[in-house]
């Protein structure tokens, strides 16, 4: 399944920019501007990681961290902290919160993506897998580049997370409202005939020559991706 990250900035530029890179990783994001709304999204949907700011409006970053520790529901929810306060007196007492890494401002993106991959690969490893290999086709979320066979497959931003997220369920087939919610975020309005052109492409870039299509369209209903077929 795709991590689904919580992003809590107070920073419009900053959130936009850790949005824009996760979701360039593969990773569903959402982003609170506050303590508060960040709560609030934790109880209506439960993110797998929350990159948490420590200085936010209404409720501070740490306050947020303390009450997430403290409900049964997200005891062992992962937190990243994110703070401009360097002093080892914070960085303990960011951790002593229960924020699982703390990283001070300004960071590298890279090194916020490693750190982010790490604390899944330890807490939630099934949803840090660096590589997947499914029947002739290998995607590497690290390199964030794909191979079928010997030959590399150049794919957009948006076929990429596409292909992520249907090799993740081999053989389920998905509707086009469900892929939209998973590969363009649930907050976003695009039209349902865009799954098609992004599978068209996906396709193109995928089959080339003899290769068979490991997608399969499913009339009234979506598109799967099979491996059986596929050598």
């Amino acid at each position: 399944m795709t991590p689904y990250v919580l992003v809590v900035e107070d920073e419009d530029a900053l959130a936009t920019l850790l949005q824009y890179n996760l979701e360039k990783e593969g990773y569903q994001v959402a982003v609170a501007a506050d303590g508060e709304e960040a709560l609030t999204q934790v109880d209506e949907r439960l993110p797998d990681l929350v990159v948490l700011d420590w200085m936010l409006p209404k409720v501070s970053g740490i306050e947020v961290c303390r009450r997430l520790r403290a409900s049964a529901k997200t005891r062992n929810l992962p937190v990243i902290m994110l703070t401009a306060r360097g002093e080892e007196s914070d960085r303990v007492r960011g951790l002593d919160t229960g924020a699982d890494d703390y990283m001070t401002k300004p960071f590298a993106m890279g090194e916020l993506t490693a750190r982010l991959r790490a604390v899944l690969r330890r807490i939630r490893p099934g949803l840090a897998e660096d590589r997947i290999l499914r029947g002739d086709i290998l995607i590497d979320r690290v390199a964030h580049r794909v191979r079928r066979g010997e030959r590399e497959v150049h794919l957009g931003p948006t076929e990429f997370r596409l292909l992520d997220y249907l090799m993740q369920h081999p053989g389920r087939v998905f509707s086009r409202e469900q892929l939209l919610d998973a590969v363009w975020g649930s907050d976003v309005y695009v039209e349902t005939r865009t799954v098609d052109v992004h599978i068209g492409r996906l396709r193109k870039a995928l089959n080339l020559g003899p290769e068979v299509d490991p997608i399969r369209t499913v009339r009234s209903a979506g598109y799967a991706l099979d491996f059986e077929a596929v050598v």
